[in-house]
C-alpha cells in the first residue's frame, strides 16, 4: 500500500524526530538539558485542575460534545479577549474552541485554500504553517523577516510581487522564534494590505500575555473582522499545552466556514478539559504576574548562557524564548548538534523555522533554574560527556 502523493511534499515533524534522538540518549543514562521545546513546565492553576476533577459527576460528563463548545467556555474565551486585548466578541457567532490552536492552522487551511492557492508564510515562522499548506496542496510563498527589520513584514516588497493567487497570509505576533513584538500601526497595514488584495490574514496570537507589557490582538484594529482571523490558547499563558484548548475568533462567516470543517474532524472537546479551562480564563491577575516573574527570572539566566555560548541577542522580545544570533559563519545545526553531543544540552537550531533562521539557535525558558544554571556551569567548565 502506497502513501498518499501529499506526503511526499512534507516530512516528519522536526521535533518529533530530534525528541526519540534525546530519548534513546537518556535510555542510556545521559543526563539531558532540555532547552528545545517550548513546553511549559510549571503547573497549570490549582483551580482549574479542581474544576476538571469535580465535574466528572455531572451529567453527560462523558458524553459527546457540542462541536462549538460550552456556552460558557466560549464566554470565559469572550471575557479573557475583552480584559486583555479590549476586543469585544460575540461568544455565540464570533469564537470557535478548538483542540489546540495547531488544530485550527489545519482548520482553517482546509476551509479556505484549494489546490493551486498560494499562501503567505513567515521565514522564519513556526513550520506547520508550511507542511499543512503542502498538506492541502496550496502553495507556500515565503516573506522575509530579519533582525534588520526588527522582524517585521516588508508589504512594500511584497506589492512589487504577483499576489492574484494569494488566499492566505500567515502572521504569528509576538513572533516566534524571534520574540519580536509588532505595533497597532503596523498591524493596521497588515489589515489594509489584506483588503486590498483579498487575502485572508490570520494571526497566531499565543504567545501574546508571556513577558509583554503590551498585548495585542489583530481583531482590535478597525476593518479586522472583514478580513481577519486570530488564533490564541491556554497552552502557553496557563501551562496547560497537553490539555489542548485553543480558539479561532473572527467575523461570523469565516467561524461557521471552520466549523463546516471541525464538525467533521472530530466529536467535541471532553467536557473535562472545557469545565477546567474556563476556570483558568478566569484566572487572577495575580496568574499572570507570578508566571511572567518566573520566566523574567529565567531568561536573565539564559541571557548569561547566551554569554557563554556567543552571538548577539536582543532582550526587549517577548515570549518564552531567546533568539540568539551565533558569531559569523557558525553553522547552527552543527553548533546545537554539538552542544548536545558534548554537554548535553539540547537546543533548537534556527535552520527548523526556515532560511532566514540560519545562524541562530532558539533557547527555550520552559526549564527550572537550577537546570539552567547546570547548564550555564557545563559551558563555563568546558564538562564535556562521552557520547
Amino acid at each position: 500500500m502506497t502513501a498518499a502523493n501529499r506526503l511526499a511534499s512534507v516530512q516528519e515533524y522536526y521535533f518529533s524526530t530530534k525528541l526519540q534522538e534525546v530519548g534513546e540518549m537518556r535510555a542510556k543514562g545521559c543526563d539531558i538539558i532540555n532547552m528545545g521545546i517550548g513546553s511549559p513546565d510549571l503547573p497549570p492553576p490549582f483551580e482549574a485542575i479542581e474544576a476538571l476533577t469535580n465535574c466528572m459527576s455531572d451529567a453527560n460528563s462523558n458524553g459527546y460534545q457540542s462541536y462549538r463548545g460550552l456556552p460558557e467556555l466560549r464566554e470565559a474565551m469572550a471575557q479573557f479577549y475583552a480584559h486583555h486585548f479590549g476586543v469585544d466578541l460575540n461568544p455565540m457567532t464570533e469564537i470557535l474552541p478548538l483542540m489546540g490552536s495547531k488544530e485550527g492552522i489545519m482548520h482553517i487551511s482546509m476551509a479556505f485554500l484549494n489546490p493551486g492557492d498560494q499562501v503567505l508564510i513567515p521565514n522564519p515562522g513556526y513550520p506547520t504553517y508550511e507542511s499543512v499548506s503542502r498538506l492541502v496542496e496550496a502553495i507556500p510563498v515565503f516573506y522575509d523577516l530579519n533582525d534588520t527589520s526588527g522582524w517585521m513584514p516588508n508589504l512594500a516588497a511584497l506589492e512589487q510581487t504577483d499576489l492574484s493567487k494569494v488566499k492566505l497570509m500567515w502572521i504569528n505576533y509576538p513572533h516566534m522564534p524571534s520574540g519580536a513584538k509588532t505595533s497597532s500601526k503596523t498591524l493596521t497595514e497588515l489589515v489594509l494590505f489584506a483588503k486590498k488584495h483579498q487575502i485572508l490574514l490570520v494571526n497566531d496570537n499565543p504567545y501574546s500575555l508571556i513577558l509583554n507589557d503590551q498585548p495585542l490582538s489583530l481583531l482590535g484594529i478597525p476593518g479586522a473582522f472583514d478580513c481577519s482571523l486570530e488564533l490564541n490558547s491556554i497552552s502557553k499563558t496557563f501551562n496547560m499545552s497537553g490539555w489542548r484548548v485553543g480558539m479561532v475568533m473572527g467575523g461570523k462567516s469565516l467561524i461557521n466556514d471552520i466549523l463546516k470543517v471541525k464538525s467533521n474532524m472530530d466529536s467535541g472537546m471532553f467536557y473535562g478539559l472545557q469545565k477546567g479551562s474556563i476556570v483558568a480564563l478566569k484566572s487572577d491577575p495575580h496568574w499572570l504576574l507570578s508566571l511572567n516573574k518566573t520566566y523574567s527570572d529565567r531568561r536573565q539566566l539564559v541571557w548569561q548562557l547566551a554569554d557563554e555560548l556567543g552571538g548577539h541577542y536582543h532582550k526587549d522580545k517577548a515570549g518564552m524564548f531567546v533568539w540568539l544570533k551565533l558569531p559569523e559563519g557558525v553553522n547552527s545545526i552543527e553548533f546545537s548538534d554539538k552542544i548536545l553531543k558534548d554537554y548535553h544540552i539540547f537546543t533548537t537550531p534556527g535552520d527548523v523555522f526556515g532560511s532566514n533562521g540560519k545562524g541562530y539557535l532558539r533557547l527555550s525558558l520552559c526549564l527550572d533554574s537550577a537546570q539552567i544554571k547546570r547548564a550555564i556551569e557545563r559551558i563555563q567548565q568546558k564538562t564535556k560527556y562521552p557520547v
